[in-house]
């Protein structure tokens, strides 16, 4: 069975770049174990978020949390120009306090479903300044703090971004997806991970026959039910044990009926077993 590929590795607090693509390129569908803000600058690129699609425009910023599933289709041979950034959960929850979670923008787009903001223009500009400034502060680490002001700057960044969530200072363009039963069952899965969720149960729940069900995921998303299922028990079931839950309770908490089964595609997926990963 397919599953979907962890793409990076974040060992720091964060990680910046800024990225060209300058041909046709295919990406696959994949997931971080960490946030990603993605500032496109320039292309004709549509972004595929967990079955929503959006065609982005210049200065929008996609707001992608840690575990879902996504990718940049190009339409065209145009240059894609974007800047990323990687953020640790644990670095953004220590920057603020019990009055300020920095996570806020990501926990209010999984929870609204919708991950691109398009910024009012002095926000836009704003954000295209410290980008600019933490670029030249990550050439040159010998300057004094040197490795400190890259991590103000980007408390800074993330400070605005959820200032202008927090304001309405930004539109939300709509997903083009359409297909709204394949929305309501990826809901679904993802609020019931420990009930049962075979291809009979959801298409009987959904009245959606098994051959369309099947078909108009895989369309939606890119994989098989079967994977996108696997996947999020998975990483439910990581963030269980991380979080102090015992290695049986999270195998079961998280949809699994066999801890062999558990245990063989929690390796797997995250090459270490679950007890290496408390």
């Amino acid at each position: 069975m397919n599953t979907y590929e962890k793409s990076g590795y974040l060992k720091e607090d964060f990680q910046y770049f800024h990225l060209h693509t300058r041909k046709m390129q295919e990406f696959q569908y994949h997931y971080h174990d960490f946030h990603k803000v993605l500032l496109f600058l320039q292309g004709d690129v549509s972004y595929h978020i967990e079955g929503r699609v959006f065609h982005l425009f210049p200065g929008d910023v996609v707001l992608i949390p840690a575990g879902e599933i996504h990718k940049p289709v190009l339409n065209s041979a145009q240059i894609y120009e974007r800047i990323i950034l990687y953020l640790s959960p644990d670095f953004l929850t220590a920057a603020g306090n019990k009055d300020t979670d920095l996570n806020h923008c990501f926990l209010q787009a999984k929870k609204h479903q919708n991950n691109v903001m398009r910024l009012l223009s002095t926000f836009q500009k704003n954000l295209s300044h410290l980008c600019s400034c933490l670029e030249e502060e990550l050439k040159a680490p010998s300057l004094f703090a040197g490795t400190l002001r890259p991590k103000y700057l980007v408390g800074e960044f993330m400070i605005l971004l959820n200032r202008a969530t927090l304001n309405h200072c930004s539109v939300y363009p709509e997903n083009t997806f359409k297909n709204e039963k394949i929305t309501q069952i990826l809901n679904y899965i993802n609020n019931n991970l420990a009930a049962s969720l075979s291809i009979d149960t959801l298409s009987s729940r959904f009245f959606i026959s098994r051959y369309h069900l099947m078909h108009s995921f895989k369309d939606a998303t890119g994989y098989t039910i079967g994977s996108y299922i696997t996947t999020k028990r998975l990483l439910y079931a990581r963030a269980l044990i991380r979080g102090g839950a015992s290695v049986t309770d999270a195998c079961y908490a998280s949809g699994f009926q066999n801890y062999s089964t558990f245990s063989r595609a929690y390796k797997k997926q995250f090459q270490t077993s679950a007890k290496k990963d408390r």
